[in-house]
């Protein structure tokens, strides 16, 4: 769309650039040789130097530098600095919005190009998600995009499809294009390809998930609190026998719910081993799993999953044994993705702030980008229960003796 912090996927490799020759050939002159512009810089040059109401006209020059700091009564250096998300806060806020006024009234726009070959940055920043089609990463990109917007990044976004080596593959090509930092929500609990960027010279942010090591900067939201409200908003209802079905045990999501869930169980005096696995966070495993796990403990009352698609797995398991949720199952999902109040009932489940998780990311991972020598941290988020129609009361009161 021309703005900063625009949306790019890319399947890696360098950017490649070309230049026009930028003298005319003569008539009937031969034109082999001659260096032809393919790379569309010059379309791109005159979108972005149109805008809303500052179309530049005919044999007219587009606004300067110092013709900002000449309308705003500044030295030039002054209006850099202004118009800079990293050093806006040298100055007053009285003369950082007096320049950023003059800029807007004259149509001035910050050459990003020229600023990324001042600063020796390419003003971009890569991404990787394990599934682009899990609703929770849409929002979390967003977050990021408009973190990295504000200080004039671009995003640069890959799926890996939860496949290492096609992460690999992806990371290869953002780090040939030079990317100023990572973001990746791709961790798995003990992963090499990490261990290996923790010492490289990119700053790199994990975000939704982390390593068991450490030492690397995250945004994580609190799994185990998390848990901890499914588990004892069901046991107010009246539930004793919850069972969970819980993610990947290589992705500290998966691992840390299910320890959330077995301690939140063993702090409320219940039994806690009624667990099935999925294997990824898809809805289709968590069918599956479902599956498995009613008919292992078919007198459960209610299922927290490891996360809103699986917990859609459940309710078609459930549907499939002639169960009716929530009056014969309660069900609780974590993540609130976009549609979760849409179903039939309505999903029940922790929310966990995508966007949020997103922008805190992004913003982390700048600070690390403006200060190298900053030390790793870890960023918790704190969960909230959403309660709609997918929970209820248990359908009787059960005996004491069924507890087990």
């Amino acid at each position: 769309m021309g703005r900063p912090g625009s949306l790019r996927v890319t399947a890696g490799g360098p950017w490649a650039t070309a230049r026009q020759s930028s003298t005319p050939p003569a008539p009937g002159a031969a034109t082999e040789g001659r260096q032809v512009d393919t790379s569309g810089d010059r379309l791109l040059h005159a979108r972005a130097g149109r805008g809303k109401g500052h179309d530049t006209l005919p044999g007219t020059r587009p606004p300067r530098l110092k013709d900002v700091a000449a309308a705003a009564g500044v030295h030039p250096a002054t209006a850099s600095r202004a118009l800079s998300e990293h050093t806006v806060g040298m100055l007053s806020p009285e003369t950082a919005e007096r320049v950023r006024q003059a800029a807007e009234r004259l149509g001035y726009r910050v050459n990003r190009m020229a600023r990324a070959l001042k600063t020796r940055r390419s003003l971009a920043i890569g991404m990787l998600v394990p599934d682009i089609t899990n609703p929770l990463f849409p929002p979390m990109v967003k977050g990021a995009e408009d973190a990295l917007a504000e200080a004039g990044y671009t995003l640069v976004l890959a799926n890996t499809d939860n496949d290492e080596a096609k992460e690999r593959l992806q990371l290869g090509g953002m780090l040939q294009s030079q990317v100023d930092g990572l973001l990746m929500a791709t961790a798995r609990r003990r992963s090499a390809t990490i261990e290996q960027l923790r010492s490289g010279p990119v700053p790199l942010v994990l975000l939704n998930r982390t390593i068991d090591r450490g030492g690397v900067s995250a945004v994580i939201p609190d799994d185990h609190a998390g848990m901890r409200l499914a588990v004892e908003h069901l046991h107010q209802l009246g539930h004793r026998r919850i069972g969970h079905i819980a993610g990947p045990l290589d992705t500290s999501t998966g691992a840390g719910r299910a320890k959330g869930f077995s301690d939140a169980m063993r702090a409320l005096c219940l039994p806690a081993g009624r667990v099935a696995r999925a294997k990824l966070f898809n809805e289709e495993e968590g069918r599956r799993a479902g599956a498995v796990l009613l008919a292992r403990r078919p007198r459960v009352t209610a299922i927290v999953a490891g996360n809103d698609l699986v917990a859609l797995g459940v309710l078609d398991a459930a549907a499939e044994l002639g169960l009716r949720c929530p009056d014969d199952l309660s069900v609780i999902g974590v993540n609130d993705v976009p549609l979760a109040d849409r179903l039939q009932p309505p999903l029940t489940t922790i929310r966990v702030a995508e966007y949020d998780l997103g922008h805190q990311a992004a913003r982390l991972l700048l600070a690390h980008i403006e200060h190298p020598e900053r030390p790793a941290e870890t960023v918790v988020t704190t969960p909230e229960l959403v309660v709609r129609g997918s929970t209820a009361a248990p359908a009787a009161p059960r005996s004491e003796e069924a507890r087990y």
